[in-house]
């Protein structure tokens, strides 16, 4: 049982890592290369770690076998707490109705949101990754999501983008996106 233990813990450390790397590569294609260096480095705290060990099984989310079992993931919930680029981190209290609801993305985190559930599709689709893949993905929740309405049409129209023009001209369309929001950004702050 402690081998057995002890490879899962090195499994989850491999497809974590492996993960984290594609999805700095993705950032710098879609010009967030910086920000990129920080992806998900909560994933080694051992309130995360330890789950994703625990629960690991290679073909999904740990997080999912944790919820299924008590129905909620601590390492989710440490997770998207502290990791800008889940849409579930963009909610906050709205004094007019009284409701926790969504709140719009920056485009910053929107593309890191976009590099990460590509880079997921790829670690767990492995060879048989097609671009189409994180599209699908992300419409089999779609009506069940509480996500900003704008930051899902972007993410949204991202993935359908992949999916119809391939990453070379999704990542360039990104990068240039992201260029023009930081001008803009820049020149709202002077």
């Amino acid at each position: 049982m402690r081998n057995e233990n002890i490879m899962k813990a090195l499994k989850h450390f491999n497809t974590i890592t492996k993960h984290r790397h594609k999805v700095i590569e993705h950032c710098f294609k879609a010009g967030i290369g910086f920000q990129g260096l920080f992806h998900d480095l909560s994933k080694y705290a051992p309130v995360e770690f330890l789950a994703g060990a625990r629960y690991y099984q290679g073909t999904r989310s740990p997080n999912e076998e944790e919820r299924r079992l008590f129905g909620h993931s601590k390492a989710w919930m440490h997770h998207k707490g502290r990791n800008r680029h889940h849409f579930e981190y963009w909610t906050d209290y709205n004094p007019r109705t009284k409701l926790v609801e969504p709140v719009e993305m920056p485009l910053n985190y929107v593309a890191e949101m976009f590099c990460d559930r590509v880079a997921a599709s790829k670690i767990y689709n492995g060879k048989t990754y097609k671009d189409s893949d994180p599209l699908e993905y992300f419409l089999k929740a779609k009506a069940r999501r509480v996500i900003h309405k704008k930051t899902s049409e972007e993410l949204e129209n991202l993935l359908t983008m992949l999916r119809d023009k391939g990453e070379k001209d999704t990542f360039a369309y990104l990068k240039s996106r992201i260029k023009a929001y930081r001008k803009q950004k820049k020149s709202r702050a002077n």
